[in-house]
């Protein structure tokens, strides 16, 4: 883990997540997660590729690894690549790498209401639960969570096309 890499995280996350909502992670947060030998990650630049070391990464998913799972912490685009696939590619390099690693299903827990739902479910996932008033907002507001879940064939374990 190069640490340009968690400041290219931190500056997406810095203006991809609503804080109304109080969803994203403070460094020390992502740095953790990173330490352990569990949690991975990917970027992607404004092409769809793994961004040089000199440029800016327009996205990246964070995980955690369990046994034939495979849990979708974090992913995040910066709002000016919004709406040209990369949500998409984000979410199939993750799938890739996860069945590289053995995962049969991806899991991901997001509160109801969140606009990337349709991303979710456009890619495979569906609905397997909900808890309810999981969520509080800075607000003090209490928002559901729903949990997802999107199955992976074998097939999946493909080499990365980046």
């Amino acid at each position: 883990m190069a640490l340009d890499d968690v400041d290219r995280i931190m500056a997406i996350m810095a203006t991809a997540f609503d804080p109304d909502f109080g969803e994203a992670w403070n460094r020390r947060q992502v740095e953790d997660a990173l330490t352990l030998g569990s949690c991975h990650y990917s970027l992607v630049g404004a092409d769809g590729q793994l961004p040089s070391t000199e440029e800016a990464a327009a996205g990246f998913w964070m995980s955690r690894t369990g046994f034939e799972e495979e849990e979708l912490l974090l992913i995040a685009v910066v709002p000016q690549a919004r709406c040209t696939g990369l949500g998409l590619r984000l979410l199939e390099t993750l799938r890739n790498a996860a069945a590289r690693r053995g995962a049969r299903r991806l899991l991901l827990e997001m509160r109801r209401g969140n606009p990337a739902e349709s991303l979710y479910r456009r890619f495979g996932f569906y609905s397997i639960g909900e808890r309810r008033e999981y969520y509080r907002t800075p607000g003090g507001d209490r928002l559901d969570a729903i949990t997802f879940a999107c199955d992976i064939k074998a097939s999946d374990a493909t080499t990365p096309k980046h």
